[in-house]
């Protein structure tokens, strides 16, 4: 019987990473590692760009022979890739996109490892966010002195064909604007608005035209970069890319998607609504077709009745006219700059926007830890905020994540702990979520969660 013959590729370094030290190739070598384990399996998820499955299982399983290795030469080195994804080439050669974001891989998991060496340890408030501008200007991501542009657009990767095409044409309003964009990397609408952006931006021949797309390695998988990315940072955990996301945009827009958009406008409404942040300008719009109204009708609605007109109004929903959503992100634009000259903030990292710690812990869904959050109507809201972005988390990590499935598996749904009322409108909305095909990419979709009444 003859030997399946290995497909073997060798890539050369591009983009900001193109050398390594001695013992970073050592670490890298080693198969046993976490370092090695970590970068094999981000580096398949990059060269799965373009797959429309959010299904992780079925992504390791097929590509379970996949390899990387560092080949070291007396000047440089290069990667060698076995048995990898065939439709990252083009004619045998890597595609240029793929190419630069496995190095962005490289780059941002080699500054993590030397920094913390992938251990847990407990950083400050302040080490936090310093370690988050580090890793964006290790990735060239910052631009001194440029005034405010940037549009973070966060949405779901299971949307609707006419929800793209929104998404897309907002870019596209945007992209004429010479508005700049930074998504969370995946397909549907984080892809979506940056395909429209980049027409804009050819239409007026802008330059260095920033598609910035923030991933974290336990998502990665399930949502890989989509094509348009050119700047893509990969931060340690969901918390410091969702800090990443605040520190970096200007203006924040939400479109549709599932629990992982719920979790992102829970976080950023907990940062807007802290009173240390009452002289920070924070524009944040909801917006989407008008097929989409019943889904934006159910998110005011579970926030209105659990934190009142103190929460909404933090935000403006306009459903069915992306210009006027460029228009009204454009204004915001100008108010933000004036904003942050009167604060002496940073223009490209706001540094004056306080994040509340709890926010910035890292959150683990084990059952354990589920079970411990009380969602109770007598909780203050900024606590309550920070509970429910934990809830949505927990069910993100249920929903498309291998660990936290297998647990599941082993265990049984996470059970949740609400009291009556927030019981019946967080079933309300996650219903809705189920019914409009929200939580997955697959057909059939299995709850990874149990909402119970607390005692």
């Amino acid at each position: 019987m003859y030997k399946k013959q290995q497909f073997k590729v060798l890539v050369s370094p591009t983009g900001s990473m193109n050398m390594l030290s001695q013992l970073e190739i050592k670490d890298l070598k080693k198969k046993s590692s976490k370092l090695y384990k970590l970068y094999r399996n981000c580096s398949l998820a990059i060269l799965n760009t373009g797959n429309k499955s959010d299904n992780c299982k079925l992504i390791y399983e097929k590509y379970k022979n996949f390899e990387i290795k560092i080949i070291q030469t007396a000047r440089d080195f290069k990667i060698e890739l076995i048995n990898p994804p065939l439709f990252a080439f083009i004619d045998g050669l890597i595609i240029k996109s793929i190419q630069e974001n496995l190095f962005s891989v490289l780059r941002d998991l080699i500054y993590l490892n030397n920094l913390i060496k992938l251990e847990k340890i407990s950083l400050s408030s302040q080490e936090t966010t310093n370690l988050i501008f580090n890793m964006c200007r290790n990735a060239s991501i910052l631009k001194q002195g440029h005034p405010p542009k940037l549009a973070v657009c966060w949405g779901g990767h299971s949307i609707n064909e006419i929800e793209y095409e929104y998404c897309k044409n907002l870019g596209f309003a945007l992209g004429l604007r010479k508005i700049h964009i930074c998504t969370g990397c995946g397909p549907g609408a984080m892809e979506a608005p940056m395909k429209g952006v980049a027409v804009g931006h050819s239409m007026q021949r802008v330059n260095s035209s920033d598609f910035i797309g923030l991933s974290e390695p336990s998502i990665i998988a399930s949502e890989p970069p989509n094509p348009i990315v050119n700047k893509l940072l990969i931060l340690p955990d969901i918390e410091k890319r969702l800090e990443c996301f605040i520190r970096v945009g200007h203006a924040f827009i939400i479109l549709p998607g599932g629990p992982g958009t719920l979790e992102e406008l829970l976080y950023i409404l907990g940062v807007a609504s802290d009173k240390n942040n009452s002289s920070n300008y924070i524009p944040i719009i909801l917006t989407g077709p008008t097929n989409s109204q019943p889904y934006f009708e159910a998110i005011n609605s579970f926030l209105s009745n659990i934190f009142g007109k103190k929460i909404t109004d933090l935000y403006k929903i306009i459903l069915g006219d992306f210009n006027q959503v460029a228009v009204e992100v454009k204004n915001c634009l100008k108010l933000v700059k004036l904003n942050r000259t009167l604060n002496n903030d940073s223009y490209s990292f706001s540094w004056l926007t306080h994040i509340n710690k709890n926010l910035q812990q890292p959150f683990k869904p084990t059952h354990k830890s589920v079970e411990k959050i009380i969602l109770s109507m007598n909780t203050n809201p900024s606590t309550l905020l920070c509970q429910l972005r934990k809830v949505f988390s927990t069910i993100v990590s249920g929903n498309v994540k291998v660990k936290y499935q297998n647990n599941i598996q082993k265990k049984g749904p996470f059970i949740i702990h609400a009291d009556k009322k927030i019981k019946v409108e967080l079933e309300k909305l996650l219903s809705l979520f189920i019914k409009e095909k929200r939580m997955t990419n697959k057909e059939k979709y299995t709850p990874s969660y149990k909402i119970n009444l607390i005692g």
